[in-house]
């Protein structure tokens, strides 16, 4: 079973490569994007049971990453809330952590500790044992 996985990313070229690295490697599926805070909180919103992941970027076209964050704090154990920025200083990390996300990821040298992680979770849901928190 793939990882559905929702991503909230504004660069297309990013998002883009990242959708299709993931796929590859991890057994991430795409199961929708946003390029807005309101876009993202939306859709994870009116489809509460339809993904596993999902992957925040910090600054978005509209709003914020820590907007999506901290309106999804409380969900299911086995769904998975990870920040993957340019900006991932210790600040932010603590900040995130605050917010009860599961990994911060620095997206300028940290992609192999995603790619890490996702394969981890891949793992998880398909022993059946993907619920419980980090």
């Amino acid at each position: 079973m793939k990882l559905r996985t929702f991503f909230v990313e504004d660069n297309p070229t990013i998002r883009e490569n990242l959708i299709a690295t993931l796929a590859e490697l991890a057994e991430v599926q795409s199961v929708g994007i946003a390029e807005t805070e309101t876009e993202a909180t939306d859709w994870l919103a009116q489809h509460t049971d339809a993904w596993d992941l999902v992957i925040v970027d910090l600054f978005l076209r509209q709003g914020s990453g820590l907007g999506v964050v901290t309106a999804f704090q409380q969900r299911l154990p086995h769904q998975k809330m990870i920040v993957l920025s340019n900006y991932a200083t210790a600040d932010v990390r603590r900040r995130c952590q605050d917010l009860n996300v599961d990994a911060t990821f620095d997206k300028s040298n940290e992609i192999d500790s995603l790619i890490d992680f996702c394969m981890d979770l891949s793992n998880q849901k398909n022993l059946g044992i993907m619920n419980s928190k980090k």
